[in-house]
């Protein structure tokens, strides 16, 4: 037996599920994005007051639709600052050793 597709006539439509058909806009997304954009104009144009109340309620739009990576940061957050704090340590103790170095030096050569 030899099975042969059918071709698919015009009327005859495909089933798709709703989800796939009707995705739903981000609508607070778009509203961060259209004020962050309308702040950047503000600023550019020179009106800084206007510009920075757009960017920062377009910041805010971000943030509110964005709440689950705002909330892993801020738990990684506290690891991060101890990193740079203890790199802050050794920087501090290197800018010590090498003043005391060249206190040192300097004492040498003032012989």
């Amino acid at each position: 037996m030899l099975i042969v597709p059918r071709p698919r006539q015009a009327n005859e439509s495909r089933a798709e599920p709703a989800a796939e058909q009707d995705e739903a806009l981000n609508w607070v997304g778009f509203a961060a994005g259209s004020a962050l954009i309308a702040g950047g104009l503000l600023l550019l144009s020179g009106q800084r007051r206007a510009g920075m109340v757009a960017a920062s309620a377009g910041t805010a739009l971000a943030l509110l639709d964005q709440q689950e990576t705002l909330r892993s940061w801020w738990n990684v957050l506290p690891a991060y600052l101890d990193d740079f704090q203890a790199t802050l340590t050794k920087v501090q103790n290197t800018v010590k050793d090498v003043s005391n170095k060249r206190e040192t030096l300097h004492r040498i050569l003032a012989r």
